[in-house]
């Protein structure tokens, strides 16, 4: 275990090692992005992947100057969204449950400080119901040494 405390944050938050990794370590953390680019996700209609099984997939990006988001369709679908949606990041992280989302906004803060990736696995209510779990990587995009986007992958898990 590692602890991990923000800026400001009086208790610290123990998450396993392999909750957050450097970004020289980005192939072995990452290797899914590789295989599975946002193309070849939305080629798979969710139709022929069944209703929202464990494969299903999508890539993701989150501009850090505005918190705009892009998802490829795999994500819609996790989150049981048209596929058309404008969605905000606070709407976005409004489906997370609060241990989830706690957790998630206390890595988001770390991978964009110390410019370092991480994968969560998080609960999600999805909009067309149910609670489901998915795997979430993340990885910052650097440019003049600041973290400018995080990008990565989402995978429903159960």
């Amino acid at each position: 275990m590692i602890s991990i405390a923000g800026q400001g944050c009086n208790l610290a938050t123990q998450m396993p090692l392999e909750a957050s990794w450097p970004l020289f370590d980005l192939d072995r953390h990452f290797d899914l992005g590789c295989i599975l680019n946002s193309e070849a996700i939305d080629a798979v209609q969710p139709a022929a992947v069944g209703d929202l099984s464990w494969h299903h997939a999508g890539c993701w990006e989150c501009d850090l100057n505005d918190n705009r988001l892009k998802w490829s369709g795999g994500v819609y679908d996790i989150f049981g969204l048209p596929r058309d949606a404008v969605v905000s990041r606070e709407e976005c992280t409004a489906f997370y449950s609060e241990g989830s989302r706690t957790m998630m906004e206390r890595l988001r803060a770390h991978a964009i400080r110390h410019q370092c990736g991480f994968t969560l696995d998080a609960e999600i209510n999805a909009a067309i119901g149910g609670k489901r779990w998915i795997r979430l990587i993340a990885a910052p995009v650097c440019e003049g040494g600041r973290a400018v986007r995080l990008h990565g992958l989402k995978i429903i898990i159960s």
